[in-house]
């Protein structure tokens, strides 16, 4: 089905204004959002998503909207996983609590910005060399593999080539001036860490778009869908970083999940590219005859991995103990910087959830919680926001 370009024009209208809105009416002020402030925002974007989707069923065909909720599914997926490093990257810059919204915006728009130039671009290609799915193919099952190796849980993911050189060429400041990009340092203007922590969140939407774009071309080929259900599945996430800030730790399988997925999108797009074959190497450049896989099978494959991952995460008892422990480790370490947030409901929240995080961690099975990596480490950080605490309570 061709998208008319009245449909192109309202639908990036409709994307541009949603994002406005988010600016104007919820990140302008800096404040730290509330569960239930993110639940509902998260819910009114998935629920946008969903109706999209419906209209895409109803009015271009149950192929195509079977093609965009496909996509939808996978890229949203993709974008919680890609939640653990904007989470890394905001804790190695220490942004304060009450400025992590705009940081967070910037990388959806950014993301935006960055992935519809690859759908475009990868689009063209497309059009113009049938060949460019081996490599999209490959490019995923490589992907599927990297995601399996066991990761560094040291790794700065914030100390990238850019931001240190950004650092050595350019006058920086340790210290936050509220949101602002620049601040008066010494009677010199110098970038604050807002700025290079935007530049960090930035590259790593580059890196993220090239995985993610091979594995929606690999569900469809229409441009307009592609476009949409990338740019729905990017729309709320903002709200859903702070819904489930703390509960990514649990979901310990995902990564084995992605990497299901994109293996098995890797494979469709080799069979496709098979099926479409000009290679004059592979059956002299004829089409080879293969059997390829159905978008409702897609369909039906990417929930099911997706749901087995997340019961099964949710479940385990190894997932709930690193959840717990992990949680104390982050608590601890924000209530103790003092640069986290300056508000004093917000420190005596994080102390209230670090103190039930504890009661939830003694009720474990001691072998799983003690199989923690840096286990003695997070107690001694959790003993210190304790006497940090009891200081603070006797002034």
């Amino acid at each position: 089905m061709t998208v008319s370009p009245m449909i192109w024009g309202v639908t990036i209208v409709v994307i541009l204004g949603l994002l406005a809105f988010d600016y104007f009416f919820h990140i302008r002020k800096a404040h730290i959002p509330t569960l239930k402030e993110a639940a509902i925002w998260s819910s009114i974007y998935v629920g946008l998503a969903v109706i999209f989707g419906i209209l895409v069923l109803v009015f271009g065909g149950v192929t195509m909207g079977g093609e965009y909720f496909a996509g939808y599914i996978t890229e949203k997926a993709l974008s919680v996983d890609n939640l653990f490093v904007f989470l890394i990257i905001m804790a190695s810059f220490r942004v304060p609590r009450e400025d992590q919204q705009k940081v967070l915006l910037f990388g959806i728009v950014f993301a935006l910005i960055a992935r519809t130039g690859f759908i475009f671009l990868g689009a063209a290609l497309i059009n113009s060399f049938s060949w460019i799915f081996y490599l999209f193919g490959l490019i995923l099952l490589l992907t599927a593999g990297n995601l399996l190796k066991p990761e560094d849980s040291e790794k700065d993911e914030a100390n990238n080539f850019i931001i240190r050189i950004a650092k050595r060429v350019l006058p920086t400041t340790d210290h936050y001036d509220g949101d602002k990009l620049m601040t008066v340092e010494n009677g010199k203007k110098v970038l604050t860490p807002m700025l290079l922590v935007m530049v960090a969140i930035g590259g790593t939407d580059i890196l993220f778009a090239l995985d993610s774009i091979p594995a929606i071309f690999g569900l469809t080929q229409n441009t307009f869908i592609v476009f949409t259900a990338t740019a729905f599945s990017l729309m709320g996430l903002r709200q859903l970083y702070f819904l489930i800030d703390g509960l990514l730790d649990r979901l310990i399988y995902l990564s084995y999940g992605l990497a299901a997925i994109l293996a098995f999108i890797g494979v469709k797009l080799v069979l496709h590219a098979l099926h479409e074959n000009t290679l004059p190497f592979i059956n002299n450049g004829e089409h080879v005859e293969v059997v390829e896989v159905s978008t409702g099978l897609s369909l039906s494959v990417i929930i099911g991995v997706l749901l087995i991952t997340v019961i099964a995460s949710l479940v385990s008892p190894a997932g709930k103990a690193q959840t717990a422990v992990n949680n104390a480790r982050r608590h601890a370490n924000a209530y103790l910087d003092l640069s986290y947030t300056s508000d004093e409901a917000e420190r005596e929240r994080i102390y209230r959830a670090l103190c039930d995080e504890e009661k939830q961690i003694l009720q474990m099975d001691k072998k799983y919680r003690d199989k923690v990596k840096d286990i003695e480490d997070i107690r001694t950080e959790v003993a210190r926001a304790h006497e940090e605490h009891s200081r603070y309570s006797s002034k």
